[in-house]
């Protein structure tokens, strides 16, 4: 079965071919990063017309790498939430395209739960059910996901989302935009003291026991008074210090959500999975607590991407689930199809 699937959610515009759910044919990805880098953050009209310019020579891209015609296709999965609206629109008429030419199914989809099918792509099979722990620029949360076509929200932001935070505290420091890449650059040259004490405070530390919750803002707004209180302090050890912390509230939300849910399958995906540092103490957090800890590989499928929508609509699509012309897109997450 030959899928094409079409991500234009926020700052990516990216196209894939996978065959059978599992099987990478071709993946283009263009970053806008360098668009949006002057502003530090992403401009919605500058992401709606990159995603209109790029779209159809990377379709062209991927057809010719893999040797796959438009007509060849049994599916086209494309992103309809959540993301910006405009974004969104570019890859949802181009779906609507081809299925006007060809007659092909449409998989529209939440590239939020295509963010741990990607796992399939390194052979990591669908055994369910599973957590999903999603850290990017927009979401810090973790479901319950007992299938395909279905989230269950264990744990949600309250505000700023991880990504977010990395970039904010990276303009606080002076550091290029986006703030993850440099952010633990920085903090992986800092070595702490034996008996050095942590510079920031715990977050959410008045949580109540059996609630999982996200809340980055505030971490922010720390790290702010701390330069002012003590600015003697290197960048490096802000920068390590930071992610101490953020990491930390990770840590401790999936040990309450396996606890609330008895899972012990964690999925996890999205932009910040990036950190090496990051995937290193969940990993060894995963090990401790006899829990089975499973990232992409592949820094490529942490972010958002074609393939990672392609692998998703291979399994809704044999699940019964398509739709022609009538499908909108939207802002807001769609947990449940099937």
């Amino acid at each position: 079965m030959i899928g094409l699937g079409i991500e234009t959610s926020c700052d990516e515009t990216s196209l894939a071919i996978v065959k059978d759910g599992k099987e990478l044919l071709s993946l283009k990805i263009f970053s806008q990063i360098d668009l949006h880098k002057p502003f530090r953050g992403i401009v919605p009209e500058i992401a709606s017309r990159a995603h209109l310019e790029k779209i159809n020579p990377l379709l062209s891209e991927v057809l010719e790498e893999s040797k796959i015609g438009l007509s060849d296709l049994d599916y086209v999965a494309v992103t309809r939430s959540p993301g910006l609206t405009g974004s969104l629109m570019i890859g949802a008429q181009l779906a609507r395209s081809i299925h006007a030419v060809y007659g092909t199914p449409i998989v529209p989809l939440c590239h939020l739960q295509a963010h741990f099918a990607v796992l399939h792509l390194e052979e990591v099979e669908p055994v369910f059910p599973v957590l999903g722990l999603l850290l990017s620029g927009g979401n810090s949360a973790i479901y319950r996901i007992p299938h395909f076509g279905k989230m269950e929200v264990v744990g949600d932001t309250m505000d700023d989302a991880l990504g977010e935070a990395f970039d904010k505290v990276a303009g606080l420091l002076s550091l290029p935009y986006p703030g993850g890449p440099p952010i633990e650059k920085e903090a992986s040259k800092y070595v702490p003291g034996p008996k050095e004490k942590d510079l920031l405070p715990p977050l959410l530390r008045n949580l109540e026991q059996d609630r999982v919750a996200f809340s980055f803002s505030g971490l922010k707004t720390a790290v702010s008074h701390l330069k002012a209180k003590q600015p003697e302090l290197s960048t490096q050890a802000v920068c390590y210090h930071f992610q101490k912390t953020a990491f930390e509230l990770v840590e401790r939300n999936l040990k309450r959500a396996v606890s609330i849910t008895g899972i012990k399958r964690i999925l996890a995906g999205g932009g910040v999975l990036a950190n090496s540092t990051l995937r290193n103490r969940l990993s060894q957090f995963a090990d401790k607590n006899s829990l089975e800890f499973l990232s992409p590989q592949k820094k490529i499928y942490c972010t958002d991407n074609g393939a990672m929508v392609a692998a998703l609509g291979y399994y809704l699509f044999k699940q019964g689930y398509s739709k022609s012309l009538d499908f909108t897109v939207s802002p807001v997450r769609q947990e449940t199809y099937i």
